[in-house]
């Protein structure tokens, strides 16, 4: 069985102590379908598919492959507790995975141990991979939660190596998001209270912009959407969205 590392640091500037705190306590029920993170547990299925097709495109890879990352090196920023960089190391990537939150860095490793998984985890802020660069760069739902998200968009576009490709989500700013996630969600525990700021949802012109002021492509903006069924892709941007870009 192989070992799952963690670095652990002081708090970044691009965190917030609040936000990290906040999800921190969720920590130890970030595993189960049926807890606090629960809705990212369904999500998440959506989340792997969208980003196997843009690796797969991006690359022009085999769809059929098991592992279509071996030998490149991922960044999953924002980690939470795994359930992102999992599935990415898994699928081949030499994976680094960093959260602002050290409780849910230790519950990863953990995870991840007892999964035979090797990723390199690491508490703390986008600095804590500064001056380092990864084929792949991801980061979920968390640009709405960091101190300054133009700063921390650039951090993440550096760390795209040449050649290599972001992947993002995060909430649109709209009257469908602040009436389903923060009014409706929250409001019947869907998502634990507190979780969201609309205020500091980015819109997809926004964020687009902030990615090529930092030097990258957009390649592809796709909405997620939720119906009775649960999460799909679409092309309905309202209530959240990913968004693709590529360094030259």
């Amino acid at each position: 069985m192989t070992d799952a590392s963690v670095t652990t640091d002081t708090i970044h500037p691009s965190v917030v102590a609040g936000e990290a705190a906040h999800f921190g306590g969720m920590a130890q029920e970030w595993w189960d379908p049926k807890g606090s993170s629960a809705m990212l547990h369904r999500l998440n299925p959506v989340r792997l598919r969208y980003i196997r097709a843009a690796i797969d495109r991006h690359w022009d890879l085999d769809d059929r492959s098991f592992t279509p990352l071996a030998g490149r090196r991922a960044l999953d920023m924002g980690c939470g507790a795994g359930l992102l960089a999992e599935p990415l190391a898994r699928l081949g990537a030499s994976v680094t995975a960093v959260d602002a939150a050290p409780e849910s860095i230790a519950v990863a490793r953990a995870h991840a141990g007892a999964g035979g998984l090797t990723i390199d985890y690491r508490a703390g802020g986008v600095e804590a991979v500064a001056g380092e660069t990864f084929d792949l760069v991801t980061s979920m739902e968390v640009v709405e939660h960091v101190a300054d998200p133009r700063t921390f968009v650039a951090a993440l576009a550096a760390a795209v190596a040449p050649g290599g490709l972001l992947v993002m989500s995060t909430p649109n700013r709209t009257w469908l998001s602040r009436v389903a996630l923060v009014e409706g969600a929250e409001l019947t525990g869907q998502i634990p209270r507190g979780t969201h700021d609309w205020d500091k949802f980015l819109t997809p012109d926004e964020l687009g912009g902030m990615v090529r002021d930092a030097g990258l492509e957009v390649g592809d903006v796709t909405g997620l959407t939720l119906g009775t069924s649960g999460f799909a892709l679409g092309a309905s941007t309202a209530l959240d969205y990913f968004l693709t870009a590529r360094r030259a």
